[in-house]
């Protein structure tokens, strides 16, 4: 059972059958789906859910505090269902690959008291955005260009 679903059954969430396949669909690390992707692999699933359903069903998750809605400028939002760790994103500029990265050190400590212009800062977003191996030149991470 995937930690999202678990979390809506300990939350007394009525799990329909459109409502768990979304579920389904969002499980896992470094999920960060659109909701037409979301839409198209529950389709896959249960081939009579509709669009509508699968909004309304992310609006509802979103609005629990179940997922988090990540917004990566031009593109369609996307759904994180890592929303109880706190986490930051990698974007990759080409292909609009996303990866959840977890980086040392505080960003709250690190925003010098003179550069919070009187807020209370209480959360923030970072997204680090480059280029993925895949768009660089095929290769997976880490792996040597071929000599030549």
């Amino acid at each position: 059972m995937s930690d999202l679903l678990e979390r809506l059954r300990k939350r007394g969430w009525r799990m329909t059958a459109q409502r768990r396949v979304v579920a389904e669909v969002l499980d896992g690390d470094h999920v960060h789906l659109t909701a037409d992707e979301v839409h198209a692999r529950a389709a896959q699933r249960l081939p009579e859910i509709s669009r509508a359903t699968v909004y309304n069903t992310l609006h509802e998750l979103v609005n629990q505090g179940e997922v988090v809605e990540v917004s990566t400028d031009t593109r369609a939002k996307r759904y994180d269902p890592n929303a109880h760790r706190p986490h930051h994103h990698l974007l990759c500029t080409r292909c609009g690959a996303m990866r959840d990265v977890h980086p040392t050190g505080d960003p709250l400590v690190d925003l010098p008291h003179s550069q919070t212009f009187g807020f209370t800062v209480s959360e923030v977003e970072m997204t680090y955005r480059g280029i993925c191996p895949a768009c660089a030149g095929g290769r997976p991470a880490g792996e040597a260009a071929p000599a030549g």
